[in-house]
């Protein structure tokens, strides 16, 4: 086993919904991680839309590649499927959530110096109903983060509440305004820390991320992690192979964990598809600026 969590970071995991821990991917691994984003990024020059790998700053041009999202890249590259099972990630993971382990879903966000977009507050939880929240997402920090650059906000204790309504004019958006609603975010803590560290992150815990107003990017390698009793309410990824082949420690069941959690479903679908950043574009009002908003701002 590599990395062995402390009884604190274990209880605080439970306790606040999340909890960083540093030095999880070697030096040579984090230099792979990122020779192969590069190359992956670089790819991007002379698309000039959306498509089931690439997700898209509005500013985006295919002469000046601007990507916000690399979704699923365990689908198109192995490098980042056998990622996603090494056991430096899932021996701790384990930890948290048990033995028997699967992928549910998995991106990389990309938060470009001083333009690299916001991501409204929201819950996992909204997108992916589970018959229990054994549910978790890693986030490898490809890049040092710290406050300018636009770390993971994220309100501790909000894992424990309510399922709030992540949809606006009747549709689906994958997100909600917390002042709306009354939920006191100024409290909410920023997840920094040095390139190679690992947040993990809670189905339900309440979170988001700001504007990046600093110099430096921010790249941020998600994988969502569920126990293996944890099945999915709203969509399974694939046919039961495919769902099968998700499996990356441990023993696979047909038998659900049914656990007593709130739900609330997905749909209607948002009206506008794709990534969460697309979905987010429902919404009916949005708590963090934008790069277009700055521009406004200056003119």
């Amino acid at each position: 086993m590599g990395i062995k969590l402390t009884d604190e970071q274990i209880t605080k995991y439970h306790d606040d919904g999340y909890v960083v821990v540093e030095g999880v991917l070697s030096p040579e691994k984090l230099n792979e991680l990122r020779a192969q984003t590069d190359t992956i990024i670089a790819g991007a020059s002379g698309v000039s839309q959306n498509n089931d790998l690439y997700d898209l700053e509005d500013s985006h041009r295919p002469d000046n590649p601007r990507v916000r999202r690399i979704k699923e890249p365990y689908n198109h590259v192995p490098y980042f499927w056998d990622l996603c099972r090494d056991p430096d990630i899932t021996d701790i993971v384990a930890q948290l959530i048990g033995p028997d382990i699967r992928v549910y879903g998995g991106k990389m966000n990309i938060k470009a110096a001083s333009y690299g977009a916001p991501v409204e507050w929201h819950q996992d939880w909204a997108f992916y109903p589970h018959t229990n929240d054994d549910v978790l997402a890693t986030g490898i920090l490809l890049d040092d983060c710290d406050e300018s650059n636009g770390p993971l906000l994220m309100v501790p204790g909000s894992h424990k509440g309510p399922v709030y309504d992540h949809h606006s004019d009747g549709c689906f958006c994958g997100a909600f305004d917390p002042t709306s609603i009354g939920l006191d975010v100024s409290g909410a803590h920023k997840l920094t820390a040095p390139a190679g560290s690992m947040t993990i992150h809670h189905v339900r815990a309440v979170h988001g991320s700001a504007l990046n107003t600093g110099n430096r990017q921010r790249r941020l390698l998600l994988t969502e992690y569920a126990a293996a009793d944890a099945w999915p309410l709203a969509k399974m990824k694939g046919d039961f192979n495919a769902w099968e082949a998700r499996m990356v420690r441990g023993k696979s069941t047909t038998m659900p964990r049914m656990a007593n959690v709130p739900i609330r479903m997905p749909f209607p679908d948002a009206k506008s598809q794709g990534s969460i950043y697309e979905n987010q574009k429902g919404t009916a009002s949005r708590f963090f600026k934008t790069f277009e908003d700055t521009i406004e701002a200056a003119e």
